[in-house]
């Protein structure tokens, strides 16, 4: 973090926000105690998780057009599609937790929730995630 100063956080918090086994926590508490101002590691922590989540997002969004045709012939597929869709707004409160968050924000692009409401939930819960570490160390 030292070497790479806002880049690294940037890209840490992105790469904890895919499926890789990362922590985006540990590098905004590191980048704060090697001197980075809370603010400016609060804006580069959130925009690189943030965009992950987008890119998670496009990714569920792109499997659905491969998988679109198995999910309708299927009565399982057509069932869990039904109830992914009845608590998936729901469930999206869960996107900023470790190892389950992440493929939440998969499933949201699969099962094609709203943009918007994503965006509104996912961000906000990430940036508030943060913002919550950061008044903690004050």
């Amino acid at each position: 973090m030292d070497d790479f100063g806002p880049f690294g956080l940037f890209l840490s918090s992105f790469l904890a926000a895919t499926i890789l086994p990362f922590s985006s926590e540990v590098a905004l508490i590191g980048a704060v105690e090697l001197g980075m101002h809370a603010n400016d590691a609060l804006i580069y922590a959130s925009f690189g998780n943030c965009l992950a989540v987008l890119v998670n997002y496009l990714l569920g969004f792109f499997l659905y057009q491969m998988m679109h045709e198995k999910i309708q012939n299927s009565k399982a597929g057509k069932k869990a599609y039904t109830l992914s869709h009845k608590y998936g707004y729901l469930a999206l409160i869960l996107s900023p937790l470790p190892v389950i968050g992440d493929p939440v924000t998969i499933v949201a692009g699969l099962i094609r929730l709203k943009f918007f409401w994503f965006v509104l939930i996912t961000f906000s819960l990430r940036i508030f995630r943060y913002w919550f570490i950061l008044t903690m160390l004050q």
